[in-house]
């Protein structure tokens, strides 16, 4: 599973198994479900593992030699040595989202190499968007039936216009709004889940920081797609410096991001 032609089979086949987790999320979204909350304190619903359980499955037929880094199980306790390749896989982000029925919630599934996402889906299964990308093969959206477009931030100037940003519409940190003006960011776009990278990656925005906690699979999915689309994605130092690319497969901090930037073009 090496190079160009592993990435060109291997993307439609994560696109094929985040569809089928996605119909899964929407049966149950659509009959409705209780919520549990885990030891950290954030929800699980049986979306959450049946999506999860579909995915594992998959991968773990398709690829038998590669490990998975997966949110419910890493949250049972079940994490398996990574090594330098591994699938991240955050079955549905956004489970807020789901609880409140706005929609914005997504199948999050990417391939880590060398720390850092070099495929990735991400699927909103209510909305029926789609966003993958690649290294070599460039982003795409699609909606429902309609066929694939590919993607790339589109330049706006700064200094003419101001920068469109989106954040958190759940999880907005405390002063989020003087350091977005410090960025230079005229205007601020809230979205729930790993959309806010796929915004930055087709134009919609230009930038996407994150003050606040984030683990690894709430962010390779997206970060994969936007860095396949041409933007980059920054870990911020504890000044809020630019401090090199987010990097993965963190076992000493548990997973957990540092702060970061996310730039379109």
């Amino acid at each position: 599973m090496t190079g160009q032609t592993m990435m060109r089979h291997l993307l439609p086949l994560l696109v094929d198994i985040a569809l089928e987790a996605g119909a899964e999320i929407e049966r149950i979204y659509g009959a409705g479900c209780a919520a549990e909350v885990k030891p950290d304190g954030s929800p699980v619903t049986e979306a959450d593992r049946r999506a999860e359980a579909i995915i594992l499955a998959r991968l773990r037929a398709a690829y038998p030699e590669v490990p998975i880094l997966a949110e419910e199980e890493a949250s049972g306790g079940r994490i398996p040595e990574l090594g330098t390749r591994f699938f991240c896989v955050d079955p549905l982000d956004g489970t807020k989202g789901f609880l409140q029925r706005n929609g914005e919630f997504t199948v999050n599934i990417a391939l880590v190499e060398e720390g850092r996402p070099t495929a990735g889906v991400v699927y909103a299964p209510d909305m029926k968007l789609l966003y993958y990308g690649a290294d070599g093969e460039g982003a795409f959206r699609a909606r429902g039936d309609e066929e694939p477009q590919s993607i790339a931030p589109r330049p706006r100037p700064p200094a003419a216009y101001g920068l469109i940003g989106v954040g958190s519409r759940n999880h907005a940190a405390q002063g989020t709004e003087e350091r977005n003006r410090a960025l230079g960011i005229a205007s601020y776009v809230p979205s729930g889940s790993s959309l806010k990278f796929c915004l930055v990656a087709e134009g919609t925005a230009d930038v996407y920081p994150r003050y606040g906690p984030t683990c690894e699979w709430d962010t390779a999915a997206g970060q994969a797609v936007l860095e396949s689309a041409g933007g980059r994605v920054l870990a911020l130092d504890e000044a809020d410096r630019e401090a090199g690319p987010l990097r993965y497969g963190k076992a000493e901090s548990v997973f957990l991001n540092p702060n970061f930037i996310a730039w379109g073009a």
